[in-house]
């Protein structure tokens, strides 16, 4: 995925058929890519960026197990099918509030790794052996970039999260609330999954903020798919988003199976 994101298409499309019996050209897909890094890196280039990444999502669960043991859910108030509306959207609006506490320290605190396992996997692209380690990875963050570099593309990341925990919680209350009949035999069955259907719509809906966070990590820091022609040096992300979308590439990337080919 992170390969397609950055524009990074080494293979030619294939002509197929849409469901109509029309013949469309399809962009390769996520086995197609696998194999072709096998074919050049081996099965080990498959696993670019593993370290950082397990690193990163380590520090992510640890932080968040921080913030819940120091805010115990305990403390707060679950929503209950006795409550009325005002309650129980009150409840919901605290839930969210402490989640997103929660999801924003987690992402503050692992998105360094974020950034160096994004480096050390888009080096494929032009045969860079740049980040070769996470000690060195840091060492040469800090030298170029500062602090601050272990930081870009914080801002949309966060702000995508924000967007996805909201906009899922509340859909999920509200459909909950007043779609769902309580006369219906299987309506706490349909209330146990409105959630999660709500949060692969709204995913997709805020997958722009994931590509424009990731496309920051690794613009213009001297690697080649962070520079032209994959895309210019970025001034922020909001350039980086007003590019992608002119281009109509806000979505590259999201698809890892069926990619038709852009007219």
């Amino acid at each position: 995925r992170v390969s397609l994101q950055v524009g990074h298409e080494p293979l030619p499309p294939t002509i197929g058929r849409n469901v109509l019996g029309r013949k469309v050209l399809y962009l390769p897909g996520f086995f197609t890519y696998a194999r072709h890094i096998v074919e050049v890196d081996g099965k080990r280039g498959l696993f670019r960026g593993l370290t950082p990444r397990l690193i990163s999502s380590t520090l992510s669960t640890i932080t968040r197990g921080s913030v819940k043991k120091a805010f115990p859910l305990e403390d707060m108030e679950h929503v209950s099918n006795k409550d009325d509306v005002k309650t129980s959207l009150r409840k919901v609006v605290k839930e969210t509030s402490h989640e997103m506490m929660m999801q924003c320290m987690s992402r503050v605190v692992s998105h360094p790794l974020h950034v160096i396992s994004m480096r050390c996997m888009v080096q494929f692209i032009g045969r860079e052996v740049k980040y070769s380690g996470v000690f060195s990875a840091i060492g040469r963050i800090l030298k170029e970039e500062g602090i601050l570099g272990f930081f870009v593309g914080l801002v949309p990341h966060v702000l995508g999260d924000v967007i996805f925990l909201w906009c899922c919680n509340l859909l999920a209350h509200f459909i909950n609330t007043y779609a769902v009949d309580d006369n219906f035999s299987q309506a706490s069955v349909i209330r146990s999954y409105t959630k999660f259907v709500i949060g692969i719509a709204v995913s997709m809906l805020t997958y722009p903020f994931l590509l424009v966070g990731d496309l920051m990590a690794v613009n213009n820091c001297g690697l080649r798919a962070g520079l032209p022609p994959y895309a210019p040096a970025f001034t922020s992300w909001i350039h980086c988003w007003r590019y992608l979308s002119a281009q109509g590439q806000l979505f590259r990337g999201s698809s890892l199976l069926f990619r038709r080919a852009p007219i």
